[in-house]
């Protein structure tokens, strides 16, 4: 029997304006298949006077660019899996990563629209290929 762990580490880069974006847990640990969960908690309401709320969820995965997962807090970029799915509103808001899978593995950040202009730099919740993905392989006898 084999059994992976994906580690999600959160990882605080900072911001710049006066919207301050948080995610949590620090630290989780999931095997395949599984169900992993990214909070993210704005300072202040990202509710829009247009009445959207601009909360975007970003995978950075190693050596590539950001790719947008979410947008408007629930609306999956085209080609993006639905194993990824957003919600929430005002300041809280979720990230679901269903059935979690080894090529999960990235930087995960949740960005703001609604209050321009937004941070330059948010938080992030890193998961590690080399620190963060272990294999514990049990062989039988």
């Amino acid at each position: 029997m084999c059994q992976t762990n994906l580690n999600l580490s959160l990882i605080i880069l900072g911001s710049s304006g006066d919207i301050l974006l948080t995610q949590t847990p620090l630290s989780l640990s999931v095997t395949p298949r599984e169900l992993a969960s990214i909070s993210c908690r704005a300072s202040e309401s990202l509710l829009h006077r247009d009445g959207n709320t601009y909360l975007y969820w970003y995978l950075q995965k190693p050596g590539q660019s950001p790719q947008l997962l979410i947008y408007e807090v629930s609306i999956h970029k085209s080609g993006v899996l639905d194993r990824f799915s957003g919600s929430g509103s005002g300041t809280d808001f979720t990230l679901i990563i269903s059935r979690v899978e080894a090529d999960d593995v990235g930087a995960y950040y949740c960005q703001q629209g609604t209050h321009v202009p937004p941070p330059v730099v948010q938080a992030r919740t890193q998961t590690s290929l080399f620190g963060g993905l272990h294999w514990a392989c049990v062989l039988p006898e």
